[in-house]
């Protein structure tokens, strides 16, 4: 009786469930970013940016938007390369934390997935990216790996969004210090 019960299962298990994980659509990973500011858009590939923060090698799309950045080539790969050393774990528990919502909120109108028509899907975007920036990384995260974690094909970075957050902050390495030192330590501690 018992061989017969283990019997129909598995024949149930081979008929019915395996051919549910057979079609499972694949988990996109960010091969572009969207840069929009007004009504201008420009897209760079993910791999171009990564040549450029690795090498210093940039498409010739490439240099005309850092161009239009003003700043030296060296400050923005030093930003691109800058490493947070995060356990996942406490990033983990920071994504879901009180202050890592508000930043979520905040960041989900400046970094989001084409479409997103609501804060909550571009803050689930982010907390992915974050975790697989760092499972990327082996334990540290840098704005490369942020973006190869991301789980769409596209994300849409908003200048106009990103203005409005730098004129509080003097750069984008303080902005990222700040939000990654600062919540850590009171994580860390508690």
């Amino acid at each position: 009786m018992k061989f017969n019960t283990i019997l129909k299962f598995k024949i149930f298990f081979i008929l019915v469930i395996s051919p549910l994980f057979l079609n499972v659509p694949k988990a996109y990973t960010a091969e572009e970013i969207k840069i929009t500011y007004s009504i201008f858009s420009r897209t760079i590939k993910v791999n171009s940016l990564k040549t450029f923060a690795i090498e210093g090698k940039s498409t010739k799309q490439l240099k005309r938007i850092l161009k239009a950045t003003g700043s030296p080539d060296k400050e923005i790969r030093k930003v691109l390369n800058q490493n947070f050393e995060v356990p996942i774990t406490i990033a983990s528990k920071l994504v879901y934390s009180e202050i890592g919502n508000v930043f979520l909120t905040r960041l989900s109108s400046i970094i989001h997935p084409p479409r997103a028509t609501d804060e909550r899907t571009g803050m689930l975007a982010l907390r992915a990216s974050v975790i697989q920036g760092i499972n990327i990384g082996n334990g540290k995260i840098n704005l490369i790996n942020f973006f190869e974690g991301y789980p769409t094909k596209t994300v849409i970075l908003d200048v106009s969004a990103l203005s409005k957050v730098m004129n509080k902050v003097e750069s984008i390495s303080e902005l990222l210090t700040f939000f990654t030192n600062s919540p850590l330590e009171k994580i860390k501690t508690n």
